[in-house]
Protein backbone atom coordinates (compact mmCIF):
# COMPACT_ATOMS: atom_id res chain seq x y z
CA UNK A 1 0.00 0.00 0.00
CA UNK A 2 1.21 3.74 -0.76
CA UNK A 3 1.73 6.50 1.12
CA UNK A 4 -1.23 7.95 -0.65
CA UNK A 5 -3.32 5.13 -0.36
CA UNK A 6 -2.91 4.73 3.23
CA UNK A 7 -3.62 8.83 3.65
CA UNK A 8 -6.66 8.16 1.91
CA UNK A 9 -7.81 5.67 3.81
CA UNK A 10 -7.52 6.98 7.01
CA UNK A 11 -7.87 10.76 5.87
CA UNK A 12 -4.46 12.68 5.92
CA UNK A 13 -2.15 14.09 3.63
CA UNK A 14 0.14 11.75 2.60
CA UNK A 15 2.87 13.61 3.80
CA UNK A 16 1.83 13.05 7.33
CA UNK A 17 1.70 9.52 6.89
CA UNK A 18 5.77 10.33 5.95
CA UNK A 19 6.60 11.93 9.56
CA UNK A 20 4.91 8.75 11.10
CA UNK A 21 6.92 6.86 9.45
CA UNK A 22 10.05 8.60 10.66
CA UNK A 23 8.92 9.24 14.28
CA UNK A 24 8.97 13.05 13.09
CA UNK A 25 4.98 13.15 14.02
CA UNK A 26 3.27 11.96 17.16
CA UNK A 27 -0.51 10.94 15.77
CA UNK A 28 -3.83 11.78 17.85
CA UNK A 29 -5.24 8.74 19.61
CA UNK A 30 -8.17 8.69 16.38
CA UNK A 31 -5.90 8.79 13.91
CA UNK A 32 -3.80 5.80 15.66
CA UNK A 33 -6.81 3.74 15.84
CA UNK A 34 -7.63 4.81 12.59
CA UNK A 35 -4.16 3.06 11.13
CA UNK A 36 -4.66 -0.05 13.45
CA UNK A 37 -7.60 -0.86 12.18
CA UNK A 38 -6.75 -0.44 8.60
CA UNK A 39 -4.07 -3.02 9.10
CA UNK A 40 -6.29 -4.78 11.56
CA UNK A 41 -3.57 -4.69 14.58
CA UNK A 42 -3.45 -3.35 17.63
CA UNK A 43 -2.37 -0.07 18.48
CA UNK A 44 0.58 -1.02 20.82
CA UNK A 45 1.80 -3.35 17.41
CA UNK A 46 2.26 0.15 15.39
CA UNK A 47 3.23 3.04 18.03
CA UNK A 48 5.00 2.46 21.09
CA UNK A 49 6.41 4.87 23.93
CA UNK A 50 10.10 3.08 23.30
CA UNK A 51 11.55 3.08 20.41
CA UNK A 52 10.94 -0.26 18.38
CA UNK A 53 14.21 -2.28 17.57
CA UNK A 54 15.43 -2.64 13.92
CA UNK A 55 12.81 -4.42 12.09
CA UNK A 56 16.17 -6.60 10.65
CA UNK A 57 17.00 -7.15 14.13
CA UNK A 58 13.64 -8.57 14.86
CA UNK A 59 13.48 -10.92 12.40
CA UNK A 60 16.72 -12.22 13.06
CA UNK A 61 15.59 -13.01 16.69
CA UNK A 62 12.57 -14.20 15.25
CA UNK A 63 14.34 -16.50 12.91
CA UNK A 64 16.67 -18.00 15.66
Amino acid sequence: MSRKELAERVDVNPQTIGYLERGDYAPSVELALKLAGVFKAPVEALFSLKPFAPLGRTLKELRG
